[in-house]
């Protein structure tokens, strides 16, 4: 099983894995073990988003190369239109 951070669990050992150089873990604000990992699939022409509970994977988006311009777009406009988050709304 993989952790959000690489590493495979094992019962006896635990084998490092190195991360993707394209790639990118993420820690949700919530904690609680929460993450976010984005690793590009070249031969696939997609990034996968996939999101982590502990050593859980509990979902994953198969993103087109072409339609990361606008999430990356959507990213931006929101931090240029939002002021300092509040503790609100992080919950």
């Amino acid at each position: 099983m993989m952790s959000p951070m690489g590493e495979v669990a094992h019962s006896e050992r635990a084998d490092v894995l190195a991360l993707p150089s394209s790639g990118e873990v993420l820690a949700d604000v919530r904690g609680n073990g929460r993450w976010m990992r984005v690793t590009w699939h070249d031969e696939a022409d997609v990034v996968v988003l996939s999101l982590w509970k502990q050593m859980s994977c509990v979902g994953t988006l198969r993103l087109d190369r072409s339609d990361v311009p606008g999430l990356v777009d959507t990213l931006v406009k929101g931090l240029a239109h939002t002021s300092a988050p509040s503790a609100a709304r992080r919950a």
